[in-house]
């Protein structure tokens, strides 16, 4: 198995090396910031045309996905969509490729701040939800056993005398965050001071790639994060 299990709260998680998050109990996939919609949203804004074909690449990832676990819940952790616009806009055959995806599951599209209201799919629009003792939204808080996204985190490591970057989970024994799953997404550094204040001392990140592949988090010793 290339992906990489772990005990979060009562449950038995695993992280895949896509970047999604299973939960084989629950019959759960979990995923965070698709942005479907981005480069219609930047040519719409008079930025730099990008090729539009993102949305469509994201959406065959998320349904190899949902092939190879046989999720029969599906909970989107927020910026599902670049902007409130970009849903609107989706052309039909997205749009009936992701209700394809949906039928038959329960769907919940967690509010993220860049889609901060509900989209005319179907499914069920949470500004969080608790499942289990374990809160999923959007942007980390200080709450115990919370599996949120928003923050794109990223690891570079070296490889073969090469910097290697890659998408990374963050994992610590309260909390969650996981990779952004769209396909033009950036990220921040998991050293970042942001996230920093956010992870324990002993916290993973957990890269992506071929297989899902931990390491410590922080690199030399970091003062313990506030409560």
């Amino acid at each position: 198995m290339n992906s990489f299990a772990f005990t979060f709260g009562n449950a038995r998680l695993h992280a895949r090396p896509t970047g999604t998050l299973h939960w084989p109990e629950q019959g759960l996939l979990c995923v965070s910031d698709l942005h479907f919609g981005k480069a219609e949203r930047i040519a719409r804004l008079g930025g730099t045309l990008l090729p539009p074909y993102d949305t469509r690449e994201t959406l065959c990832r998320l349904e190899n996905e949902l092939r190879a676990t046989a999720a029969r819940t599906v909970i989107c952790l927020g910026d599902s969509f670049d902007d409130l616009g970009a849903g609107a806009a989706l052309p039909d055959q997205e749009r009936l490729w992701l209700q394809r995806l949906m039928a038959g599951r329960d769907w919940i599209w967690i509010e993220g701040n860049h889609d901060p209201g509900p989209v005319d799919l179907g499914g069920r629009h949470l500004g969080a939800m608790t499942l289990a003792g374990i809160v999923f939204r959007h942007v980390a808080s200080m709450e115990m056993f919370e599996i949120s996204g928003h923050y794109h985190p990223k690891a570079t490591v070296s490889l073969g005398g090469r910097q290697v970057t890659r998408r990374c989970f963050l994992i610590d024994g309260t909390r969650t965050i996981l990779p952004a799953f769209g396909t033009y997404t950036g990220g921040l550094a998991c050293d970042d001071p942001v996230l920093a204040g956010l992870m324990a001392p002993d916290a993973l990140a957990v890269l992506t790639g071929t297989r899902a592949c931990p390491m410590p988090m922080y690199r030399r010793k970091t003062a313990k994060r506030s409560a």
